[in-house]
């Protein structure tokens, strides 16, 4: 209540004073000083302060001040969620072609577009107006639309929150796809993954919290920033998972070592390292290695054993599509995905598409056919995970995000191809599970498909919403680094998508 009141204590002074008869000089006991090394009535006036703002609360509290502000910020996020799972479909589907239908592309196809927005990015061609060849059907009690690339997912369609109006400050992938994963188109800030590892703390002590699986023709453009702990301590960055028999390369124990004679050595090495550390403590990667060998030696058994999907019926594996070539490589990230939840992992983040143009959703070439490999690919694992979630009492404690780093034109790119461009002014992503209001669609884009229109939704809104479904203020998670409380929303005003909460 007063300044003064934190400030250290001095000790008792002795003063040296003259002899009245000029003897030998005596000691006077001089008190200690007030709290605030001030005068008394510098104390007293303090205090006083202190008090008289006990008063003012009492009256501001008569009027209704506290609530008229309660009622004016947003509600404190109730915790739903204790997982998240992230689909990301690198390369940016195309919102036309999978949850935005739009009548006004069959009505207009092959005609030029007269819009006033801008068209065309890298120089590349500019074509006519390209109704979808995929077909909308409307799915569930809540009649969601759905094209008929994901006749499984569809099934789900009123657990399913789609976002329709979507944007982003960037048209190039690469920062795109960190925009998307860490609230900044540059490199060097946390990702979504650290964020919660960070503010949620670990839910289990033998598996990573945060793992990440990319997809075998490669990882996204931009690499391991976008599962990096930026300026945090390296213990939040993400682990990258295979979904093969090794999820972790070098995780095996030599052969001819015992495990005491393993142990010998970690624990040799834990002290050669802490005697490091304590010469350079703000070196916060040897901390994370120090911890990294602890995690390897438990994981050596418990990683093996959450991604061995063969224990798996053979019923579920071919639920999640491991018996088809198309879809097996996501279907195992799916399923061990499911197995991770299980065991206390709290974010996992699968990648659809790797390395660049066609093996990823970006269908500059040929976006039906690019649409038709990845939809075909990811589909049926998807629904899979859905269902499983589900029979197994995980989906009111788990978030699931679809979606990629923007969506696309719905214009062709050049005449007569079937190609589209990027389009980051204006796409769909989707959100179910724990806390999610699902079967609705929240946002629209203009007739066409181009720019959001009503309720645009910027990615920091989503990672707002994805907090306050995890049960945190974004306003209030922050990390000090640069003289800032920096957040994973930033500095802007940024909202929580409400109507996508139950």
């Amino acid at each position: 209540m007063f300044s003064c009141a934190l400030a250290p204590r001095q000790p008792h002074k002795l003063t040296e004073i003259p002899h009245p008869q000029s003897g030998p000089p005596m000691s006077r006991f001089i008190a200690n000083p007030t709290p605030c090394n001030r005068l008394r009535r510098s104390f007293l006036w303090e205090v006083g302060g202190g008090f008289a703002g006990l008063a003012l609360v009492d009256l501001l509290s008569r009027e209704g001040f506290f609530g008229k502000t309660a009622a004016a910020a947003e509600p404190a996020p109730k915790p739903r969620a204790k997982h998240c799972i992230f689909l990301f479909m690198n390369g940016g589907p195309s919102q036309v072609d999978t949850f935005d239908p739009k009548p006004a592309l069959e009505k207009y196809h092959g005609q030029p577009y007269k819009g006033s927005t801008k068209v065309g990015s890298n120089n590349r061609a500019v074509g006519y107006l390209m109704k979808s060849p995929f077909e909308f059907k409307q799915h569930g009690q809540s009649g969601l639309p759905i094209s008929s690339l994901f006749p499984y997912t569809a099934k789900h369609a009123d657990d399913i929150c789609v976002l329709r109006a979507m944007y982003t400050d960037t048209a190039a992938h690469s920062s795109g796809c960190l925009q998307l994963n860490t609230g900044s188109p540059l490199t060097g800030r946390p990702s979504l993954g650290s964020w919660l590892s960070y503010g949620l703390g670990t839910l289990n002590e033998n598996l990573p919290n945060y793992v990440v699986m990319t997809d075998p023709r490669g990882g996204p453009i931009g690499g391991a920033p976008n599962w990096g702990a930026g300026y945090m301590p390296a213990k939040h960055q993400g682990t990258i998972f295979r979904s093969g028999a090794n999820p972790l390369l070098d995780l095996a124990t030599p052969a001819g070592v015992s495990e005491r004679a393993q142990r010998h050595s970690l624990d040799l090495l834990g002290k050669l390292n802490a005697g490091h550390l304590a010469e350079r403590p703000e070196e916060t990667e040897l901390k994370a290695r120090i911890l990294s060998y602890e995690l390897a030696y438990r994981m050596q058994s418990k990683a093996a054993e959450a991604v061995d999907i063969a224990k798996e019926d053979r019923r579920t594996q071919e639920m999640y599509g491991l018996d088809q070539p198309l879809t097996r490589d996501f279907g195992s990230k799916c399923l061990i995905t499911r197995r991770l939840i299980e065991r206390g992992v709290r974010f996992v983040q699968l990648y659809s598409g790797g390395g660049h143009i066609e093996a990823t959703w970006d269908g500059h070439d040929d976006c039906i056919t690019n649409h038709k490999t990845h939809a075909g690919e990811t589909d049926q694992p998807i629904g899979a995970l859905i269902a499983d979630l589900k029979a197994r009492g995980l989906w009111e404690e788990t978030i699931l995000i679809w979606g990629g780093e923007f969506g696309r034109t719905p214009t062709s790119e050049g005449v007569g191809k079937p190609g589209r461009d990027h389009n980051w002014l204006g796409f769909s992503m989707w959100l179910a599970g724990g806390g999610v209001k699902g079967g609705q669609a929240i946002g629209a884009t203009d007739e066409f498909g181009f720019q959001g229109v009503e309720k645009q939704t910027h990615v920091s809104d989503l990672h707002a919403t994805i907090l306050a479904l995890m049960g945190i203020d974004h306003r209030r998670l922050t990390y000090f680094y640069n003289g800032l409380d920096q957040r994973l929303t930033g500095v802007n005003e940024r909202h929580v998508v409400s109507e996508a909460i139950a």
